[in-house]
């Protein structure tokens, strides 16, 4: 099933998250959205070396390498990305 991307991600089952976030790897070629470096291999030192508050996140939320980036202000998904550029992405760049 393809979706009409993007979706609104709080009005989305946790299944078809699972489904939207394939969706969006197939779509970006397998390349994360933020990075643009493949998903399967880990991201970048650039990403890598950003101290994170890990305090901040889930105690899992690493346990998943590929996550689903949305907006948090507009509630749109925007792509998938690796675990750890979506820890940058939060931390960093959220308003």
């Amino acid at each position: 099933m393809d979706f009409d991307l993007p979706v609104k991600y709080s009005k989305t089952s946790a299944a078809n998250r699972k489904l939207v976030r394939e969706q969006y790897v197939k779509e970006q070629n397998g390349l994360c959205y933020w990075c643009e470096m493949p998903l399967r291999s880990p991201p970048p030192t650039c990403i890598t070396d950003k101290k994170i508050v890990w305090s901040f996140f889930p105690p899992n939320f690493l346990k998943h390498p590929i996550h689903l980036q949305h907006n948090h202000g507009t509630d749109l998904t925007e792509g998938a990305v690796h675990a750890y550029c979506n820890a940058v992405l939060w931390q960093y760049f959220s308003r």
